[in-house]
Parts: C-alpha cells; sequence; structure tokens
C-alpha cells in the first residue's frame, strides 16, 4: 500500500526512477522525487517542540528510513496502487510498443506518533494562542542557520542511541 498523503503523515519523501540502457550500459533515471511536510510537534521528556521545516530555502536535512518500495518491467505490471500514482505523476507505465517500462519507487515516511529524532538550534517562543493540553506561555522552536541545518531522521541505529 502507497501511502500518499495520509492524515497522519507528516512528512514524506517519494522517488520514481525509470532504468535507461545506453549500449551495454544501463543506468537509473529520476523521474520524481519529491519530498512533502507539514510544520509538527515532538515531545519530549515532557517538553514540547515546534519543528517548520521549509523548502525554499531549504532549512533541513532529512534521512528517512525508505518504508515502502514496488517496481514493474516487462514482465512485471505495476500494482494498481503505483499505477494510480504514476498518473498522479503523468507517468505512461508502457512504452512505444505496449511493453511496460521498468520503474521502481520508494517512499519514506514519518507518522505521527512514530519515535524520530530532530537536531537543531533550540530558540525560545512566546505563545500568541495557547495549544490544547499544554498549558506553558513558551515553547521551543528547533531552526536552523547558514551553517547548520535541522536534522530530520527516523534511522533505528539514531533513535535507538542512548547517550551514557
Amino acid at each position: 500500500m502507497l501511502h500518499l498523503v495520509k492524515e497522519s503523515v507528516c512528512f514524506y519523501y517519494i522517488k520514481i526512477e525509470q532504468k535507461k540502457s545506453n549500449g551495454k550500459n544501463s543506468y537509473w533515471r529520476t523521474l520524481i522525487e519529491e519530498e512533502r511536510f507539514q510544520d509538527f510537534f515532538i515531545e519530549s521528556n515532557g517538553n514540547m517542540f515546534i519543528i517548520k521545516p521549509t523548502q525554499n530555502p531549504k532549512n533541513y536535512k532529512s534521512h528517512l528510513v525508505i518504508d515502502k518500495k514496488t517496481s514493474s518491467g516487462t514482465f512485471n505490471s505495476p500494482t494498481p496502487e503505483f499505477e494510480s500514482l504514476l498518473k498522479r505523476y503523468n507517468i505512461d507505465s508502457t512504452g512505444f510498443f505496449g511493453f511496460n517500462k521498468t520503474l521502481r519507487y520508494k517512499e519514506g515516511i514519518i507518522e505521527i506518533g512514530e519515535t524520530i529524532i530532530v537536531a537543531g538550534i533550540v530558540k525560545w517562543k512566546n505563545l500568541s494562542e495557547p495549544i490544547p493540553e499544554y498549558n506553558y506561555s513558551k515553547i521551543a522552536t528547533l531552526e536552523s542557520d547558514v551553517k547548520q541545518k535541522i536534522i530530520i531522521t527516523d534511522l533505528p541505529e539514531t533513535v535507538n542511541f542512548k547517550r551514557h
């Protein structure tokens, strides 16, 4: 099942590639590579932090676990979900003679409630409006500067890391 914009997703990455041949060599050409996200909150030890990634200028680096992969090829038709995704991006799954194109898809997502690691520069902001179930007048935000971007990851080796 391809996730694509579920309400419980606060950050996702997708990549669709097509296998191309150039004589004896073949390579993967990227057709679509996209990240989508929204502002989100994280909670750590009773403290709330707001994360505000931006695309332009890009103020973050993301490293996500690839949660889903699928592919299609000459003798392997795309699943209905993959075909629907391809149509959404105006990508035809068949070539000139009607054979399936060799395509592959991967996605990484961060869902609400998932354990993640986020790093950045912490700044405190005054709240102009209260947040339900949060009884403080300030909230920490993770921000970036010219030299340091916000890091967002759900890689297990970082999530399971414990400080000693």
